[in-house]
């Protein structure tokens, strides 16, 4: 696998298989792959911090090392800053691993199962034309298509304490991967949710009777975490915010922690 690909022999590999080199020439790139499944065993260590293909090998199925890789980066990215920039504890760079290895163990057990699915045995086929049949059901295509996608992805565990220790949280909203919604601002003006995180900062988004942020959020000590609030027109029964009073947005796009409307 180490050594690199010639011309010859991907000549000589294709007309063993098909009978005929086709008459291929000139070839611009040559690459080996294999199912060469890999996954460190910590994402950090000290100073190091792994993300992307040094964090994960594993056979190339789905173009998920992309999504993966780039959502490993934002995930460490946000955390990185807080530490220089907020006054955030060193210790918050371990939520890296915590949050992210599970995601990489996920892509190992997808990219097998996909490669199971890569051969020309009786079997193999067979199969083949079993997973062909179900995907064309909605309900099983879309799960699987969000997690190749790596949408699914979750964070349970509160990345902080709760800035309203009064106020019970909504279950269900706590790491959830959020849409890039079309918010209406109580002014009527419109602002897509992506826009809030281009600064790196928490999103607060509230309605004008919901819980107001706090003057000062300071989640561990001498951490102070740059807020960006959004006072929200949630009066449309359409929108996905509607009975929501307040909701905490992660800089990565995952929900921290969510109000009912009326607390």
């Amino acid at each position: 696998m180490k050594e690199p690909l010639t011309l010859d022999e991907l000549r000589a590999s294709l007309a063993h298989v098909a009978g005929s080199d086709f008459g291929m020439r000139e070839p611009r790139w040559l690459s080996r792959f294999g199912n060469e499944t890999r996954l460190a065993d910590t994402y950090r260590r000290g100073r190091v911090l792994l993300a992307g293909d040094a964090a994960h090998m594993h056979y190339p199925a789905g173009g998920q090392g992309l999504n993966v890789g780039l959502q490993d980066a934002l995930n460490l990215g946000w955390k990185l800053a807080a530490v220089p920039r907020e006054g955030a504890p060193d210790t918050r760079l371990d939520s890296y691993h915590h949050e992210r290895h599970r995601v990489g163990q996920a892509l190992l057990r997808n990219t097998e199962a996909q490669s199971a699915l890569m051969g020309f045995t009786p079997e193999t086929l067979a199969l083949r034309e079993l997973m062909n049949g179900l995907l064309r059901n909605p309900t099983v295509n879309r799960p699987l298509a969000e997690h190749l996608g790596g949408l699914d992805v979750a964070y349970p565990d509160a990345p902080v304490p709760s800035p309203l220790q009064a106020l019970p949280p909504l279950p269900g909203w706590t790491g959830r991967r959020l849409p890039n919604w079309d918010l209406r601002l109580s002014d009527g003006s419109p602002r897509p949710l992506y826009s809030a995180l281009h600064r790196g900062h928490w999103p607060w988004l509230h309605a004008k009777a919901g819980p107001q942020a706090p003057t000062r959020w300071e989640p561990a000590p001498g951490w102070t975490p740059r807020l960006e609030v959004l006072e929200l027109d949630i009066s449309d029964d359409a929108t996905p915010l509607h009975g929501l009073g307040g909701l905490l947005i992660r800089p990565d796009g995952h929900a921290a922690w969510a109000w009912a409307a009326g607390r």
